[in-house]
């Protein structure tokens, strides 16, 4: 028996409603760090008087996001140590040394995210994930916010304009967990390590 044109129209109204009503397939992109806009920046009491601003001047970077699910995944930042700077020669040499940063022997400083998280409606979440320094990794928790995600008027330097995640992260961690201890017994150098990540990625 073969179906009426009006049945055959009801079946395809139905199908056609129940698409609208599908949610969209969530699709993650990989996105990498822009190490020309990526800024690693911290804070540090000193001696109690006022804090010391410093940032590390060569980093890298990935992550994977989803716009549509705000889902945040396998984000990775990689630092050079060597490339403190503080604004001051010689505070910056000692901050390479044994005594804080040890370049020598750990070039490099690495935080790498737990899992993935889904950021709410304002573009905000907090990212659990683990900090490499000295040869120790400890627990280390970002406030993460997503500010915007749009193909950038500034051209690339090979041409194009690409797409550009943008990006903020502070959070804080307590340097002698880490092994670094010099100048926290005698109130020196502050324990407490503030950081400040400021991102632009492009969209692979």
């Amino acid at each position: 028996m073969t179906p009426s044109a009006g049945y055959r129209r009801s079946v395809g109204l139905a199908v056609a409603v129940l698409a609208a009503a599908a949610p969209a397939l969530a699709e993650s992109r990989s996105y990498r760090i822009d190490p020309n806009h990526l800024s690693v920046a911290f804070l540090v009491e000193h001696v109690g008087y006022a804090s010391v601003l410093g940032m590390f001047r060569d980093g890298e970077g990935a992550l994977v996001f989803d716009e549509e699910s705000r889902r945040l995944e396998d984000v990775r930042v990689v630092v050079r140590t060597e490339s403190v700077f503080t604004n001051q020669a010689d505070r910056d040499r000692h901050l390479r040394s044994p005594d804080f940063l040890n370049v020598q022997q750990f070039p490099e400083m690495v935080f790498a995210a737990a899992g993935p998280i889904t950021l709410d409606e304002e573009g905000r979440g907090r990212l659990d994930g683990e900090l490499t320094l000295l040869g120790t990794t400890r627990p280390l928790a970002l406030d993460v916010t997503w500010n915007k995600s749009a193909v950038t008027p500034l051209p690339a330097p090979d041409g194009g304009n690409p797409y550009v995640l943008g990006a903020s992260a502070r959070g804080s961690f307590r340097r002698s967990g880490l092994g670094m201890t010099y100048g926290v017994d005698n109130g020196w150098v502050g324990d407490e390590v503030q950081l400040i990540v400021e991102l632009e990625a492009w969209r692979q």
